[in-house]
């Protein structure tokens, strides 16, 4: 009966996740950049960058200069100073004398019914210039001087209401960064692949477009102004549909940002973005939900099988089971590294089958705790 079980649990987790990691992810590495004829850039619509920023002084001064390096006609800068006390309304005085196109807002107060970077962002969003928001993260920098052209191309050029690129993380020494490599290239597999399915159902917004116009006729950010985030997935999640929203898979769209560098400040950043997942849509849950759920029904029939048949002395059933873990851990590895080399450019994923097998506490532990958490907050 253990057998049995054992056997039906790892064949079930097997099935499914060859099912995702091979026709579902696997769409991210069939994907080819299409040439397509764009608008001259004189004729290019007008953009404007938004940043919703708190004591972020030191960010700011890098971020800012990059932003004007970009290649792009009709663009502005506009910064959201939500509260900030380290000096950046100072800055941003500053650099409006040498930056034309940069303009600031400043929230002095949040209201006690809303989530402060909703708020911030709203007041932002609605005295922007430009009918296209692109939406990054002060801790953020574009790749590229092509930032702007690629990620607003769907938006500007094909009628789409949603762009949602990719944004990673600097890669550093260490194992939290090697760690934060794999779970966010994880979580790009989910919202990329099946938004080349046509079945978009998250974006993350340090690499965000949408159109104002939209953002306003559904009034902002209507219930969910209560939760402390889901400013981006949550909000592409009730909106974005197979019509209104595309991907933007291409090196030179994406931004990076300065990852954690203590285990602390990461479980809490993920416990928020974690805590959010709950309030998804079901059908977009379930999604999610399939993967991780056949992932620990892989691993734990897997082990099971290897306990079982070690104790039984079975040792032809062992090698079967441990052939199919590796088989199925190396198709893994090249996957993430393709996908890697698809979405950013280059590729050189370490300890995957490591990181794979921890995630497997990761989520349904971190998960389980952020799902009961009553409060987040963002900075």
């Amino acid at each position: 009966m253990e057998l049995f079980l054992l056997l039906v649990l790892f064949g079930l987790g097997l099935s499914i996740q060859m099912i995702y990691l091979i026709f579902i992810f696997g769409r991210l590495l069939t994907f080819s950049h299409r040439n397509r004829k764009e608008t001259s850039p004189e004729k290019l619509e007008s953009v404007t960058v938004a940043i919703a920023a708190r004591n972020e002084k030191e960010r700011l001064q890098t971020l800012i200069p990059e932003l004007f390096k970009q290649d792009y006609k009709d663009f502005e800068v506009l910064i959201i100073d939500d509260r900030s006390t380290d000096g950046t309304h100072e800055l941003l005085q500053d650099m409006l004398n040498i930056y034309p196109r940069l303009r600031t807002v400043t929230v002095d107060y949040t209201p006690d019914h809303v989530t402060s970077k909703k708020y911030a962002l709203t007041l932002g969003i609605k005295v922007s210039s430009n009918d296209i928001i692109l939406l990054t993260d002060a801790d953020c920098v574009p790749v590229s001087k092509d930032w702007i052209r690629l990620m607003t191309e769907p938006v500007r050029e094909r009628g789409k209401i949603y762009s949602i690129g990719y944004s990673g993380y600097e890669q550093k020494s260490g194992f939290l960064n090697s760690w934060i490599q794999f779970e966010t290239l994880l979580t790009a597999l989910y919202y990329l692949s099946f938004g080349l399915w046509k079945a978009p159902f998250m974006g993350v917004g340090r690499n965000l477009c949408y159109r104002k116009d939209h953002f306003m006729k559904v009034k902002a950010f209507k219930d969910i102004w209560h939760l402390e985030g889901g400013d981006d997935d949550l909000f592409v999640n009730k909106y974005a549909n197979s019509r209104n929203a595309e991907v933007v898979i291409h090196p030179n769209s994406i931004t990076l940002s300065q990852p954690k560098t203590n285990t602390k400040s990461y479980l809490v950043q993920k416990k928020r973005h974690l805590h959010i997942g709950k309030y998804y849509k079901f059908k977009d849950k379930r999604k999610i939900g399939m993967y991780t759920l056949s992932h620990a029904l892989f691993w734990i029939g897997g082990i099971g099988l290897l306990i079982y048949s070690g104790i039984n002395q079975n040792w032809e059933q062992f090698f079967v089971v441990y052939g199919i873990i590796l088989i199925r851990t190396l198709l893994l590895s090249l996957l993430f590294k393709q996908a890697a080399k698809k979405v950013q450019g280059y590729g050189s994923f370490k300890l995957t089958w490591l990181h794979d097998f921890l995630y497997l506490g990761y989520f349904w532990i971190l998960g389980a705790i952020s799902h009961q958490a009553k409060t987040v907050k963002w900075n």
